[in-house]
């Protein structure tokens, strides 16, 4: 049985999740040691020398980043296949997922910067959250755009388009930026969430929420460092989080990309 290293809360891990659920793949999942100090080791570290979630091991083989899994897994089980059928279409879910990957989950990790480990509290913390509300709202007005009058992401059928979007439109609804129920968006995510995969991946983050109670005292004390990576670091310095990014280096509680060994 392939194993998962993951984390719950991560769209990436939940991504893939979704795809091998959807396919009926069998996952041992697993949570790595030491990735919240920045000290992951052991056989994660190295299936993955980025030290993030999500890597595969599948046998002797070793995979990270959740795209190249998800290849992977389409090609190793390529029934029911999660990409569409024509090279222009697949082109397009692909487009989505970068969108998705990286402007999107800039903005719903910054908010959990914010609501779980306390980066910022009072008039900075409204202020990032109602410039993150505004960005998720033009990042959803331009899913709704691709969406157009399908009934999914991929076209015809649930797919690669739509367990990309998912995870992050569920963030947003947990930050209190939902789509409107009755939108395109909000009537596709109703249709998306009945499925079990999905059912199922989005109950285990909401469940590992209720484990950080007192996430953001451990952050104080510079036991757990976040990873301010590119498209992340990037939102927070633009969003008004200067001074969070030099706070966090002051205190040693934020991490670049892991060093490769």
């Amino acid at each position: 049985m392939p194993t998962l290293y993951e984390h719950p809360l991560s769209p990436y891990a939940q991504k893939v999740k979704i795809a091998a659920r959807e396919k009926g793949i069998d996952l041992t999942l697993k949570t790595p040691e030491g990735i919240g100090a920045g000290g992951a080791r052991g056989e994660f570290a190295v299936a993955n020398p980025r030290a993030e979630v999500p890597a595969l091991i599948d046998g002797d083989v070793r995979i990270f980043d959740s795209t190249i899994i998800l290849e992977y897994l389409e090609d190793k089980f390529p029934s029911p296949p999660m990409l569409p059928a024509s090279p222009a279409d697949r082109a397009r879910v692909r487009m989505i997922e970068e969108v998705c990957d990286t402007h999107y989950e800039a903005i719903t990790w910054g908010l959990g910067e914010i609501a779980y480990f306390r980066r910022a509290s009072g008039a900075k913390a409204a202020e990032i959250q109602a410039r993150a509300a505004e960005q998720t709202g033009r990042i959803h007005a331009w899913l709704t755009r691709q969406l157009g009058t399908a009934d999914w992401f991929n076209g015809e059928s649930f797919g690669w388009g739509d367990l990309s979007v998912v995870p992050y439109v569920n963030g947003s609804a947990g930050f209190g930026n939902a789509p409107g129920e009755t939108s395109p968006l909000g009537r596709w995510l109703a249709r998306a969430n009945a499925r079990p995969s999905i059912a199922q991946t989005a109950k285990e983050a909401r469940d590992s929420i209720a484990g950080m109670t007192q996430i953001a005292n451990v952050l104080e004390q510079g036991l757990f460092k976040r990873e301010y990576r590119d498209h992340r670091l990037e939102w927070m310095m633009k969003t008004g989080g200067v001074e969070i990014v030099l706070d966090g280096l002051k205190k040693d509680n934020i991490r670049f990309s892991h060093d490769f060994e």
